[in-house]
């Protein structure tokens, strides 16, 4: 598989150890519905916990972001992120351009930092192309936006050498396409634990 990264950023396509250390995934939810749908996924998943609150609330080295394709962030959750982390933006832009033409597909993601000392880090991973764009019912991008998240996650590498599942023990990750694309909170929550069960599958994590 291809890869493509420098100090700050990698592909979720990139290959490594599959020997992981323990991980936790905190689903997070600001709405009731949400917030009611990890807890399904939650209740049967070792390393995954339910935080009914804003993802910024987390203590994790990174959060995730359910992005449009061309790495803008105005809207949704996105739009926190950059009142958060206000070079985050730019640091998503110059990666899908400089390593995917300008365009990110859904189902593929990336790691740049935030700029702050935490979380240092933001994954982005498409649910959508266009920003704004609605999601259709039938929709599997929440599925392809967590596995690629899932994959860098325990796959990548910084240039350093460094393995992102080292330096990224805990991800906050919010709705994917909940929000602005309107995907069903159910829809969503079963689709991001099958991402998470065929990832990481048999892999140790650490309890929620």
């Amino acid at each position: 598989m291809s890869v493509a990264c420098n100090a700050w950023v990698v592909t979720a396509d990139t290959e490594g150890d599959t020997t992981a250390p323990l991980l936790k995934l905190v689903l997070c939810a600001v709405e009731a519905p949400l917030a009611a749908a990890w807890k399904t996924v939650a209740e049967s998943r070792e390393g995954i916990s339910v935080h009914p609150g804003s993802v910024l609330d987390i203590e994790a080295e990174a959060v995730v972001s359910p992005a449009n394709s061309f790495g803008w962030m105005r809207g949704g959750i996105d739009a926190l992120y950059s009142r958060a982390f206000p070079y985050v933006e730019q640091h998503v832009r110059s990666g899908v351009l400089a390593y995917h033409g300008g365009e990110l597909p859904v189902g593929e993601a990336l790691i740049v930092p935030t700029g702050e000392p935490a979380p240092e880090w933001m994954i982005s991973a498409p649910t959508m192309r266009e920003p704004g764009e609605q999601l259709p019912a039938d929709t599997v991008h929440p599925y392809l936006a967590a596995r690629a998240v899932f994959r860098l996650w325990l796959h990548g590498r910084l240039e350093s050498g460094v393995p992102v599942r080292s330096a990224v023990r805990t991800v906050a990750m919010p709705g994917l396409g909940t929000g602005v694309g309107e995907v069903d909170p159910v829809t969503c929550a079963r689709q991001v634990a099958a991402a998470w069960d065929e990832v990481f599958s048999e892999l140790p994590t650490a309890s929620g």
